[in-house]
């Protein structure tokens, strides 16, 4: 188990009148307790509990009902410890409150297979074991919302009370539009240790994106990546509208992404991907193997949601095939250009529905297995990859279920365990999604996501 947080987080930071300790489920939603002051000192020392299952539900919060995890076994607790991340503030929130992040174990002190966050800790520790150092960054594109009627539309500007119907590239009108929002956002990301750096408007209307800086330490990077979610949709709300990470919210609009930049760095800090040139070395060439070999049989981890197939489509800004190109974003693996010393690998095909931990395991874990199997990558595309016959991703999200369950590439990343629960989540939302309209289904998505 990591090692507490110090209790002196609670001291230098008396203004918090209550904590959140939260654990995220495979969806990338919250599950926790709300708890006083008093409580949250016991549960930074000790830990806390609740049940397997919490981590294990569908997307509305409900049990899935054929989970071993549920009345087979009792439903039993788990042991919940917080993180080596600590307490971070909630700044979206009217009264002062803390967010104490947790992860869960059994009994004896062994990680729940489970825990998305157990999961990317795995792989993590398989770079270690080769003594190879991951460092990543994830760009973050997301819609804010006015979902006050039952058609969502773009919000009205605070100042001009105009609404922007249509997309408007790289536009800093349509940044300056919402300054308030955005300069409360940078303040709070600072306040929370996360790395917001530019932020530029999207092709969509109501559109944008912020990168986070790049980290070298995978397990803080994909705790930014969640708490940013969290707060961009908390502040959102405290200025009158939504946020959503959902990845195609409107029929009409280009959906959103999280793209996962890499490289890897070694014992001396060197970075393996980098020949002094613009091609890489072989250790990129085998990364990026691994990465195509498991495109198809990771789909599911990339568009887990009924809607994020909408925006896996020729021709919509979002790869649909498994390809990869140096400096083309319309594959889904791209080597940006660049300084040599920088070379990375950009991963485009996560929407922004995805759950980060999961995002980034299955990113790395494919391309450390490209890496130990020295897995030679198909042809680099030249041109339009949506107008050449390539093999397609997972098509829809069944056979994405059903290719995810049986793939031993991603047996081989991820532990049983999750991938049992994840399939029989996914299964069950398949099931239970039918019965939805077309416009209940936007609007689960848009506030859940």
């Amino acid at each position: 188990m990591p090692t507490p947080p110090s209790l002196t987080w609670f001291d230098e930071n008396p203004h918090i009148q209550s904590v959140r300790s939260a654990a995220c489920d495979l969806n990338g939603i919250p599950r926790g307790k709300r708890m006083p002051m008093s409580t949250a000192r016991k549960v930074l020392r000790d830990g806390t509990r609740f049940p397997f299952s919490a981590v294990n539900v569908d997307i509305w919060g409900h049990d899935i009902e054929d989970s071993p995890l549920v009345f087979d076994s009792g439903d039993q607790d788990a042991t919940l410890r917080p993180t080596e991340r600590g307490p971070v503030p909630m700044p979206w929130l009217s009264a002062p409150a803390a967010l104490l992040p947790i992860a869960m174990y059994h009994e004896n002190g062994k990680p729940f297979g489970a825990d998305p966050r157990h999961a990317l800790a795995q792989v993590v520790d398989r770079f270690a074991d080769l003594g190879l150092t991951p460092v990543v960054a994830l760009e973050m594109e997301f819609y804010l919302v006015d979902d006050s009627e039952d058609v969502p539309r773009p919000p009205a500007e605070p100042l001009s009370g105009k609404r922007r119907w249509a997309g408007d590239v790289l536009s800093l009108s349509a940044l300056d539009a919402f300054d308030g929002f955005f300069t409360e956002l940078y303040a709070a990301a600072d306040a929370m240790g996360i790395p917001a750096d530019t932020a530029i408007s999207e092709s969509g209307a109501g559109q944008f994106e912020i990168n986070l800086v790049h980290c070298d330490d995978v397990l803080r990077a994909a705790d930014d990546a969640w708490f940013f979610k969290l707060l961009v949709k908390g502040l959102a709300r405290r200025h009158g509208f939504a946020a959503s990470f959902a990845a195609k919210p409107y029929a009409d609009q280009p959906g959103s992404g999280m793209h996962a930049h890499f490289s890897l760095l070694d014992k001396a800090g060197q970075n393996v991907f980098d020949d002094g040139g613009s091609k890489g070395t072989d250790t990129l060439r085998h990364a990026i193997g691994g990465c195509a070999n498991a495109l198809i049989d990771s789909t599911l981890i990339f568009a887990p949601h009924e809607n994020s197939f909408h925006r896996l489509v020729p021709g919509a800004h979002a790869p649909s095939c498994v390809s990869w190109a140096y400096e083309n974003r319309t594959v889904a693996l791209r080597v940006p250009s660049g300084a040599p010393s920088a070379r990375r690998l950009e991963h485009r095909l996560a929407g922004a529905d995805a759950n980060p931990y999961l995002a980034l395991a299955a990113v790395l874990g494919a391309a450390l297995l490209g890496i130990t199997d020295r897995t030679e990558p198909p042809a680099p595309v030249s041109g339009n990859a949506y107008a050449q016959d390539l093999p397609r991703v997972a098509p829809d999200w069944a056979s994405a279920i059903d290719r995810f369950e049986t793939a031993p590439t991603i047996a081989r990343i991820f532990p049983k365990t999750l991938i049992d629960c994840f399939v029989r989540t996914k299964r069950q939302e398949l099931h239970e999604i039918k019965s939805l309209s077309k416009a209940e289904r936007v609007a689960l998505y848009l506030e859940t996501l």
